[in-house]
């Protein structure tokens, strides 16, 4: 990001536009992760959690981080680097939740290949939510997915710093990003 910029003039209605809507794939992925933890939290591998976010998809806490990171890539400006950061991401999630999947089917057996049958991997189903009325949520979880989170909020500012930097010719872009 330091050696390019994005081909949009950076005070265009489109970069504005294009940045807003990565700041809000980027909240989105902060308040879908939080909630993600809500029902999951200290559960993870020991209870499976069908209800919430879950009986959506299996991965929601991946499928919220792969907003986020379309986000990054929106606030930055660049289809072209959106594009990248999505796929990696995409490659990098989807393995790991292949991985798990095989970890959870050989811990929870039949109700995890049921659940699986009917929730899809990553990219969720909104008209399967269910929930239950109350959850219990464990508050380390929650903070420590807070935590987690930061970097994602961090790099609006970050970007905007460096769409200053830029600005003002500290850092000469060595080629432009569509």
């Amino acid at each position: 990001m330091i050696l390019t910029q994005p081909a949009l003039p950076e005070n265009s209605y489109l970069h504005e536009a294009t940045e807003t809507v990565g700041l809000a794939l980027v909240i989105l992925a902060v308040f879908g992760r939080l909630w993600s933890i809500l029902y999951i939290g200290s559960k993870k591998n020991r209870e499976l959690v069908t209800t919430g976010p879950y009986s959506m998809t299996r991965n929601p806490l991946y499928f919220f981080s792969l907003c986020g990171l379309a986000g990054i890539g929106l606030i930055f400006g660049s289809m072209v680097l959106t594009i990248a950061i999505l796929l990696a991401g995409a490659i990098v999630f989807y393995y790991t939740a292949r991985r798990e999947a095989s970890y959870l089917k050989s811990t929870f057996g039949a109700a995890y290949e049921a659940y699986a049958r009917r929730t899809p991997l990553i990219v969720p189903y909104p008209w399967r939510y269910q929930s239950h009325k109350e959850v219990t949520f464990s508050t380390a979880a929650l903070a420590k997915t807070f935590l987690d989170c930061l970097p994602f909020l961090a790099l609006y500012p970050l970007i905007e710093l460096l769409e200053y930097v830029h600005a003002i010719g500290y850092f000469t872009p060595l080629l432009q990003l569509p």
